[in-house]
């Protein structure tokens, strides 16, 4: 316990000389968030320099290994540095699907030579991927997906469509699921490595209710994928047709990622605009707050109880799929309190003065949160089934 509030202090006072006070406000806009990449810009100074002292810490991902860009902490070290961090409100130096999903599965199934450069590559913001998941015909039942991967000898040329692809427009690699057995739904599946900018490859931007979205059509095109990048670097992470155990262990930590969009933020926020815009907040709104705080509360004691089980080798599999659900829910929730919060003013949808319909073009955003990575019925099939043990689930 010693050295921990040690650690404790030394992180403290890290933060303190490291982390601009720009870097402790609230994110108002897409630009306030970095993502990396080789096309990636940094929006001002201070977004800079937090960035870069977090590369030079490791602290873009701080549980991983030191070889990998990461700075070695134990779960308890994390645990800390999280907290920290969240005492002072600091931003999240980088944003990054390798990050959440797919370094996860490349620290479990990928080559030591995998590791080391896709790894790195990811800890230092030098890659920014997108995951190719969905088709159009295959959303919940992801195992009847079509992209086809034919083998011709030194490399796969892969035809076919991916759908919903966040930032696939802005995305360096992708991580991909492809079939490359048409003889076995489930054990004919490979999970690769690509380039976006191989020839082949098309992107079409796909419009959402709430004006704008990340989210892509994605075109493969006679596509080719060299087998290996180097030697000990193959394209696939896995076997050749075992991608299904990669894409199941990546959808687990995907899960968790939404799950935590904003969904366990407190009221404090909601409360401060309610009375901007009445001066007062009204008894049943109130009552609303309160309620939403409880379970707020609640959700973050359930993520760190299932990340501390997690840890140790205890957590149970179907537990991102309740987070997936709870947090995703709680989203919705907490932005319907922010449309309540501003009253009619909360309706509109062009002026500058309130942000260019901010309010609702995130409350409508949110109503996907209960889709994408897991419709909230398929969560709450698989917590039926898997940790209650229903008959007939």
């Amino acid at each position: 316990m010693a050295d921990l509030e040690t650690f404790r202090a030394e992180t403290r006072s890290w933060l303190e000389a490291n982390c601009p006070d720009e870097m402790r406000q609230p994110v108002r806009d897409e630009e306030d968030v970095y993502w990396g990449g080789r096309k990636a810009t940094f929006k001002n100074d201070a977004q800079k320099a937090w960035f870069d002292a977090c590369v030079a810490k490791g602290y873009t991902v701080p549980a991983w290994p030191k070889e990998y860009g990461g700075a070695g902490l134990s779960a308890p070290e994390a645990k800390i540095l999280r907290e920290e961090m969240g005492r002072i409100n600091a931003r999240p130096p980088l944003s990054s699907f390798g990050i959440w999903m797919l370094g996860p599965a490349l620290l479990k199934f990928g080559t030591e030579a995998q590791k080391l450069r896709f790894l790195n590559e990811i800890a230092r913001g030098e890659i920014r991927w997108c995951q190719g998941y969905s088709e159009p015909g295959s959303g919940s039942d992801l195992v009847s997906m079509q992209t086809f991967g034919e083998d011709k000898g030194d490399h796969w040329e892969v035809n076919g469509q991916k759908i919903w692809t966040s930032y696939a427009d802005h995305a360096d690699w992708i991580f991909c699921l492809v079939r490359t057995d048409k003889s076995n739904k489930y054990q004919g599946i490979t999970f690769m490595l690509f380039d976006m900018e191989s020839q082949g490859v098309a992107t079409k931007p796909i419009l959402l209710i709430s004006g704008n979205s990340p989210f892509c059509e994605t075109f493969f095109d006679d596509v080719k994928v060299p087998k290996e990048y180097g030697e000990g670097i193959p394209a696939q992470v896995g076997e050749v047709n075992r991608g299904w155990d990669v894409a199941k262990y990546l959808l687990g930590h995907e899960r968790e990622m939404i799950s935590g969009a904003d969904g366990g933020d407190r009221t404090s926020a909601i409360g401060a605009a309610m009375l901007r815009q009445t001066g007062e907040l009204d008894a049943v709104l109130r009552a609303e707050l309160a309620m939403f705080d409880v379970d707020a509360l609640a959700y973050g004691a359930m993520g760190e109880k299932f990340l501390d089980e997690m840890k140790a080798g205890k957590g149970h599999p179907a537990q991102p799929n309740m987070m997936k659900y709870v947090g995703t829910e709680l989203n919705k929730r907490r932005h319907e309190l922010m449309m309540s919060a501003g009253g009619s003013t909360s309706l509109e949808w062009d002026s500058e003065e309130t942000g260019g319909g901010k309010p609702s073009r995130n409350w409508l955003r949110t109503k996907a949160n209960s889709i994408e990575g897991g419709t909230s019925e398929v969560m709450l099939n698989v917590v039926s089934k898997r940790i209650l043990d229903l008959p007939g689930a």
